[in-house]
């Protein structure tokens, strides 16, 4: 169980900074999408479909095992985006496994964008849930 009480509140900024570099990379790859410089091939829509799913796994078994109480501010904003990045992951590349869209199509320009920004929240995410974590001096 995590219960620390570390006075994040300067840090919940890492969240923000995880937030904003994930919309910036989905930008960019579905501007490279649209332009056909990327694409996406199926072996990488099930890469990421599976590590998305490892990710909720291993969440679900942290929640079960760990306890559901949340004193941490800084653990408490990263969690949210943790599990936003990790279900629209799953959404997105079933969508993309689904229906193959033209190279150069703007819906699929703009679903790889949300599925590439979704997909880089849950490790800039869990990167800032491990860094308040690990700078968390009181915990039990």
């Amino acid at each position: 169980m995590i219960n620390c009480n570390c006075n994040c509140n300067r840090r919940v900024d890492c969240s923000i900074l995880a937030l904003a570099a994930s919309i910036i990379i989905g930008i960019v790859a579905g501007i490279l999408r649209f332009t056909a410089v990327i694409t996406l091939t199926v072996p990488f829509l099930w890469v990421t479909f599976g590590i998305a799913l490892g990710f909720l796994v291993l969440l679900f078994l942290k929640a079960l095992i760990g306890g559901r109480t949340c004193n941490n501010e800084c653990v408490c904003a990263a969690l949210p985006l943790l599990l936003l990045g990790i279900l629209v992951t799953l959404l997105t590349s079933v969508i993309l496994l689904g229906i193959t869209f033209v190279a150069t199509s703007v819906i699929g320009a703009i679903v790889t964008g949300v599925l590439l920004a979704a997909f880089s929240l849950i490790f800039t995410s869990t990167a800032c849930f491990v860094r308040c974590t690990a700078n968390c001096p009181s915990c039990d």
